[in-house]
């Protein structure tokens, strides 16, 4: 069955249709937003989990294997060429310049930090799309610190108490119970991540006290993401996805099943990041650590991944499309991404929708091996639709092109209980905890004590 439906156009009324035979279509292919899609539900039942077999990540796709590290160097640029083409979309080119402007700068943090607050654009007259950077440097330092970059949800001026961080202008991602009515921030939430009590929390002082700076932007200002049941035109995945700094790469070609994504652009954002840092002098850009929680931990993975000034990744609750095995069957799948999140990975990935186990010629440890031999450590938790357990398989199946580097892999251990560290090694490693989906002290806790361990 297909149901005929254009979301790019689509009425109320045709969203209830198509809503209507979303849910409970086992075998139907259904029009979404610019691909067609095969429906399955979500499958939360391991005795049906399919057969499935692994690519060897040390063996090119040609059946030749990998023997030195400079095969290994080719080897992983056809695997980020396959990703490319088949689920993230083409890489977006670095800009051919940046402005920056420091808008702002104060001692914060009872004096023991510097906060600074950047503008970016990307055209020499400052024209087009801006991101609006923050950042914190620990002023008892004597010498350059590694930093942490990651980007945030609703705006900078969520992460502190600090009325001269401005309110997130523009559209900005639903959401009542975080203080967004109508796709706006406000004031409201300001410093709603210093709370305790929330799922996610930003232990800024505890992150300076460690010796590292940290920067952040909010995603919002780079690529839009509105949900898949939007219902004003306007504002739906295609093509308001494409927005901010799509504007920067030309009309996009409707016949390409690769183009740039919306993860794309988020990962592309964290580069520029880290472009920023490598211009401070108080900043050691080679000692980078780059991070974010759930849709934004695999803008962070693909950052680290595609870019290898990256020192050390740490994504957090990924789910599927980030780090669990997508062909394990679990959780999210890549029915339920394409129908969900068509901004998200490029067209070419939904004709893998309906039997990924079977047609799919990769598979997520391959992606995750493109940030060896730098050190990677995989956050999850228990929800199954995360399917934490296809994260660690994904690490586990991984772990040979570490060792193959001459780096540590991950310990060899059982799949660990919630909050046991014994998987996390030197270079690479797995720790998931129980609680609520977001980044919490824990996972903070967790990351330092790696990129410490990294870095001694």
């Amino acid at each position: 069955m297909n149901c005929g439906i254009n979301s790019c156009a689509m009425t109320a009324a045709a969203y209830t249709v198509l809503a209507s035979c979303l849910p409970n279509a086992l075998a139907e292919t259904v029009f979404v937003q610019d691909r067609e899609v095969f429906v399955r539900a979500a499958n939360y039942d391991k005795t049906k989990i399919p057969p499935y077999t692994l690519e060897d990540p040390l063996t090119f796709a040609s059946g030749r294997k990998v023997a030195t590290v400079a095969d290994w160097a080719e080897r992983r640029r056809e695997i980020l060429a396959i990703f490319a083409r088949e689920m993230y979309g083409e890489e977006p080119p670095a800009p051919e310049t940046m402005a920056i402007e420091l808008a702002d700068e104060k001692d914060a943090i009872d004096g023991q930090a510097v906060r600074r607050q950047y503008k970016m654009w990307f055209r020499a007259d400052r024209s087009g799309p801006c991101i609006n950077w923050i950042m914190w440097i620990p002023k008892p330092a004597k010498k350059p610190v590694p930093v942490i970059s990651f980007l945030n949800y609703r705006g900078n001026h969520e992460l502190v108490p600090d009325d001269d961080i401005p309110v997130q202008q523009g559209w900005t991602r639903a959401g009542e119970k975080y203080g967004v009515t109508n796709n706006t921030s406000s004031a409201a939430t300001r410093g709603i991540m210093q709370d305790p009590n929330k799922a996610s929390v930003f232990p800024v002082g505890m992150i300076l006290a460690r010796g590292y700076a940290v920067m952040s932007a909010c995603y919002c200002e780079v690529s839009p993401d509105p949900e898949c049941k939007e219902k004003d035109a306007r504002f739906m995945q295609n093509p308001f996805a494409y927005t901010g700094v799509f504007e920067l790469w030309g009309r996009r070609d409707p016949s390409r099943t690769d183009n740039a994504t919306s993860l794309g652009a988020w990962a592309w954002a964290l580069s520029r990041g880290l472009d920023l840092a490598e211009r401070l002098p108080e900043l050691d850009a080679k000692r980078a650590v780059v991070t974010g929680c759930s849709r934004l931990g695999k803008a962070a993975l693909i950052a680290a991944a595609r870019d290898e000034r990256f020192a050390v990744c740490v994504p957090n609750q990924t789910g599927g499309g980030g780090v669990p095995l997508a062909k394990r069957d679990y959780g999210e799948n890549v029915s339920t991404e394409n129908r969900s999140f068509t901004h998200w990975y490029c067209r070419a990935y939904a004709k893998y929708a309906e039997a990924p186990w079977k047609t799919l010629p990769f598979d997520q440890h391959l992606f995750i091996v493109c940030i060896a031999p730098r050190a990677l450590l995989v956050e999850g938790f228990d929800k199954p639709w995360f399917d934490t357990e296809g994260e660690y398989l994904s690490v586990k199946a991984a772990s040979e092109v570490w060792e193959f580097l001459g780096r540590d892999g991950m310990p060899d251990v059982a799949w660990p209980d919630d909050f046991d560290t014994s998987a996390i090694g030197r270079h690479l490693g797995y720790v998931r905890r129980s609680g609520s989906h977001g980044i919490s002290a824990y996972d903070w806790k967790w990351l330092l004590d790696f990129a410490d361990g990294v870095f001694r």
